[in-house]
């Protein structure tokens, strides 16, 4: 009886041993705040809830993290954005130290097609304007060259990007280390 209570006790412990994270396996949760590469800023926290790992030890945790890096859009320069996340808690409540990466996010920019449709159509107004009334020229070719200039400015125009509420995002976790309470 007694070894059968001791094989029981270490089959316990055995099971709990193995729900504690690990590195190198990914995970998944879901942002609890939006994030816009217009006004985020380095050192912005951050949190993922309803924590997942891929190998289903861990279920119900809590990420937390920060902004490491932005860019917001502008002419010419795309959006930027990094996140990394430094602390787990598990659902019992245990802590871990992590290194964790993104690797994944639901992240969603505007379409730049309206602005240069509009950015052409401009160009062939102010296009056709210059060419008559400066070069008095005829034939279309301002039109012409003010549209490609009108799209090129447009074009080179950059969204920004927007990791939106209650989208997931997945993390790597590249070291984890307990920590005590």
């Amino acid at each position: 009886m007694k070894l059968l209570f001791a094989a029981s006790a270490l089959a316990a412990v055995a099971v709990l041993a193995g729900a504690a994270p690990s590195a190198d396996t990914q995970y998944a949760g879901v942002i609890t705040q939006s994030i816009d590469t217009a006004n985020a800023y380095v050192g912005q926290p951050i949190t993922l809830r309803d924590v997942i790992s891929e190998d289903g030890n861990v279920t119900g945790a809590i990420l937390t993290g920060r902004v490491e890096h932005v860019v917001s859009a502008g002419p010419g320069r795309r959006a930027e954005l990094e996140m990394v996340f430094t602390k787990l808690t598990l659902a019992d409540g245990a802590q871990y130290a992590v290194d964790g990466v993104v690797t994944g996010m639901q992240a969603s920019t505007k379409s730049n097609v309206g602005r240069e449709v509009l950015g052409t159509v401009a160009g062939v107004l102010v296009g056709n304007i210059i060419a008559k009334s400066i070069f008095h020229a005829s034939g279309g070719a301002g039109g012409f060259l003010g549209a490609a200039g009108g799209y090129l400015i447009a074009s080179n125009m950059k969204e920004n990007m927007v990791v939106p509420n209650d989208s997931v995002v997945r993390v790597t976790l590249n070291s984890v280390r307990r920590q005590t309470p």
